[in-house]
């Protein structure tokens, strides 16, 4: 299989048609393989039927996932992906904001070489003030954090080289970070313009509070990309900092003891440095402990702590 395209559905039933269209016009006509994976993401309405027919009507291109409840659209997008048997996989949404025609132009980048193709939605279709103005907030933060520069995290329309998928798992918002994973294990990426059209039915899953949900998970991020083979950079760091500052409260301490005489125990900062002393050296062991859970993660599982790109070798094998 060459391409997967992978769409997680909520209470889309009016849009799934012009979907299925969109869908077979980008890609009923291309040479290889594809496969679409639809993820009904626990919806009540009638969008299970309408995908179930699907599925009847082509099961070599249609392929259903449902939920027994709602779990999210991250959830959907980690079903789709474990279902997926494209050497390509293409994650778009399920109410035509994304637009189908826009996966060739896409597929074609994949082909110059790049490991992810991000969609960048350069004409937003949504609200400025509770959809646009955040999402760009949100945005220069991931970008920032990450390193991984990109305009548009929350676009959902990315193209992806199956590999970079593998090694790690979706959980809360993490879906929009999948680039920045990506990122961290050597993958190429570009960004591209792709078109995106007003809602025409239903309404918006997400409003402002996804926002803090996605500051809250760009902590974990953060942590996983840079501290998840070192964790005591992390601990032991925060615990020597402390433990430094410790240090210079009690040496002022003490200076000021020997040269004007002032008690140590009077003073709020005695306690304050004993605190931090404290949580330094309790930082420190976390840290030692959290090495240790690495060291077990990656042994019993046999996972290596690198990545490949590809092997040469061009040695002869006996026949």
């Amino acid at each position: 299989m060459r391409l997967s395209v992978v769409i997680p559905v909520y209470n889309e039933e009016e849009s799934l048609d012009m979907l299925h269209e969109a869908l077979y016009q980008a890609l009923g006509e291309q040479s290889y393989p594809w496969q679409v994976v639809f993820v009904d993401d626990g919806s009540r309405d009638g969008s299970l039927a309408v995908l179930e027919q699907y599925a009847a009507d082509d099961p070599e291109h249609i392929i259903v996932v449902t939920f027994r409840r709602n779990f999210g659209q991250t959830a959907a997008i980690a079903a789709g992906i474990d279902h997926a048997e494209g050497e390509i996989i293409v994650l778009m949404d399920a109410d035509m904001q994304n637009d189908p025609a826009d996966i060739p132009m896409m597929l074609d980048k994949i082909e110059e070489g790049y490991d992810v193709v991000s969609g960048w939605r350069v004409k937003r279709q949504d609200t400025f003030i509770t959809r646009t103005l955040p999402s760009r907030m949100a945005n220069g933060l991931i970008s920032r954090v990450t390193g991984v520069e990109l305009h548009d995290y929350g676009c959902t329309l990315k193209a992806y080289r199956r590999e970079v998928l593998t090694g790690f798992r979706l959980y809360g918002e993490m879906h929009r970070f999948i680039p920045a994973y990506a990122g961290y294990v050597g993958a190429k990426i570009v960004e591209v313009p792709v078109r995106h059209h007003p809602r025409r039915y239903g309404k918006a899953k997400y409003g402002l509070e996804r926002t803090l949900k996605v500051v809250l998970d760009l902590f974990t991020v953060k942590f996983l990309i840079s501290y998840s083979h070192k964790p005591i950079y992390l601990f032991g760091g925060a615990g020597m900092s402390l433990a430094a500052a410790s240090s210079v409260m009690l040496l002022f301490l003490l200076v000021r003891r020997l040269w004007f005489q002032v008690s140590v125990f009077d003073s709020p900062l005695f306690i304050v440095s004993v605190m931090f002393m404290i949580m330094g050296f309790q930082s420190i062991l976390m840290g030692l402990i959290a090495e240790l859970q690495v060291r077990t993660y990656h042994e019993a599982q046999s996972k290596p702590t690198y990545t490949l790109r590809r092997v040469i070798d061009n040695r002869q094998k006996p026949e």
